[in-house]
């Protein structure tokens, strides 16, 4: 069986602020375009191999993929189940709220005008399935956010309801998942 990676987006303006971005469109900070630029360079130092790399629309993802894509040759693509949950009224409040972290343990709510955590789920498993399909042939980088990070690992894991929510990696973090 192969492998996928996973790269989270460089920081963005809310995330200096502590501010959770969800669905909403914000671009990447200096520092950001710099962690993508760096992450690039990361991947050719390492001889990470990837035959092509998928990215979230989203304008903080597709700015990273396209640093990562310019440097190491790796041809991109959008891929629209990559974008990021849509938190609903949460987009823009605090990331450390009590009251967000314990809705981020509610599965199935869609956080009044959201996406459930259970829909994430659905179209990035099933995303997850057809990359699976091709892994003997071919090995997809993937850039995207923190929320869609969490539904991958737990596509690889297990998890409780309290440890998927409280999952996260950091800015341009390369994570390597066997299937």
């Amino acid at each position: 069986m192969g492998h996928l990676y996973f790269v989270r987006h460089g920081q963005t303006v809310w995330n200096a602020e502590n501010k959770i971005c969800g669905a909403t469109d914000i671009p990447l900070t200096d520092l950001g375009h710099q962690q993508a630029i760096e992450t690039a360079k990361k991947i050719l130092d390492e001889k990470i191999h990837a035959d092509e790399i998928l990215y979230s629309p989203l304008i903080r993802a597709t700015q990273t993929a396209q640093h990562i894509s310019e440097i190491t040759g790796i041809p991109a693509r959008v891929e629209p189940r990559l974008t990021e949950q849509n938190f609903g009224k949460w987009e823009a409040t605090p990331r450390n709220s009590k009251d967000f972290l314990k809705a981020k343990e509610w599965f199935a709510c869609r956080h009044e005008s959201g996406e459930s955590t259970l829909h994430l789920a659905q179209r990035i498993y099933n995303l997850l399935d057809e990359i699976k399909a091709e892994s003997d042939t071919k090995t997809y980088l993937l850039v995207a956010h923190n929320g869609i990070a969490r539904s991958v690992h737990s596509y690889f894991y297990e998890m409780e309801n309290e440890e998927y929510a409280r999952f996260g990696i950091q800015n341009c973090e390369i994570v390597r998942y066997n299937f």
